[in-house]
């Protein structure tokens, strides 16, 4: 037996795990890694109509598992954990029992993973997809992201705004078992945009274009990376700042860009209190000044991220 396969089977016959997490009834043989439980047949029934996307279902003793399934289950820890997230505030009478009919079992599913009206409110997920923060400095990601991002509105005194495109991860730090599931975060004053996560991997591609307004007291803009987590804090991955002072004396001093050729106009250089890779340069390129950024993550034992940077004038 592989040593997956033996960790769900451990799993499996922990205590709370030898009845299903939706209805209680006796000897699970399914399970849904994208949530964490153990159901029974007919439960699982419901949770195949709900998609992939919110239940994942796998036989115990029949399908095939990724070791990623069989972490994610480990991870969550059982049915007792997942029911303390999904199921904290049921109200009295409403969770169906081993023989509830097909509609009182299917609007219970429903109501307890699709429209979370069960779940804690701290980690209750809105309707535009991002969860709330559930400690001071630690939030979690949004699940997916397909839409670039809206251009901000500039607040009062704002200046212009910084295009920051996530490139790319390599060699990042591992949170989870065997990998990690990061996304990156920038702040800049009051402001602060993220990516989507990218599912169990240490060299991510991201290609995210994220737009940050630059206020006149403009600061560095902090860069962290996270471990996206299912019901907890999600763990840090390391952290950097970005001086954007040599991009924007550049490009105030030179104005339209667009009247230029393509030149370099600045510097920003590395030394020993940054966490830059290499120099970067400021660059005009086609009409935009551009930088192009290496950064070597900070407090944490791995990890560099790459992303470029364009002035975009108001």
């Amino acid at each position: 037996m592989s040593s997956g396969k033996k960790k769900l089977k451990e799993l499996l016959q922990q205590s709370d795990n030898r009845t299903c997490a939706d209805c209680g009834a006796h000897d699970p043989k399914w399970a849904s890694p994208t949530i964490g439980v153990f159901i029974c047949l007919k439960c699982c029934g419901v949770h195949r109509s709900l998609g992939p996307s919110i239940s994942k279902v796998l036989s115990v003793t029949i399908d095939e598992w990724a070791d990623e399934e069989i972490e994610a289950m480990v991870e969550v820890g059982g049915n007792d954990s997942a029911n303390s997230i999904y199921e904290a505030h049921v109200p009295e009478g409403v969770k169906p029992g081993p023989d509830a009919s097909p509609e009182q079992r299917a609007k219970y599913i429903r109501s307890k993973y699709e429209f979370q009206e069960f779940l804690k409110p701290s980690l209750k997920i809105s309707s535009n997809n991002k969860a709330s923060p559930t400690e001071k400095n630690s939030f979690h990601a949004p699940t997916s992201s397909s839409n670039p991002p809206p251009k901000p509105v500039c607040p009062d005194g704002a200046i212009g705004h910084l295009k920051i495109t996530i490139l790319q991860g390599a060699n990042l730090a591992v949170r989870d078992m065997l990998s990690s599931d990061p996304y990156v975060v920038l702040q800049l004053g009051d402001q602060r945009v993220q990516t989507a996560i990218i599912r169990s991997n240490l060299n991510p591609i991201w290609n995210e274009e994220l737009m940050l307004s630059v206020p006149e007291d403009y600061g560095h803009v902090k860069l962290q990376v996270f471990d996206y987590d299912r019901f907890s804090a999600d763990d840090i991955m390391g952290d950097a700042e970005i001086d954007i002072q040599p991009m924007m004396t550049s490009a105030l001093a030179y104005g339209d860009a667009s009247m230029f050729g393509d030149m370099q106009i600045g510097k920003w250089l590395k030394a020993n209190d940054n966490a830059l890779l290499e120099d970067s340069s400021v660059d005009i390129v086609d009409g935009k000044v551009k930088q192009e950024v290496s950064l070597q993550l900070q407090n944490v034992e791995s990890g560099i991220i790459y992303l470029d940077i364009e002035w975009i004038p108001p």
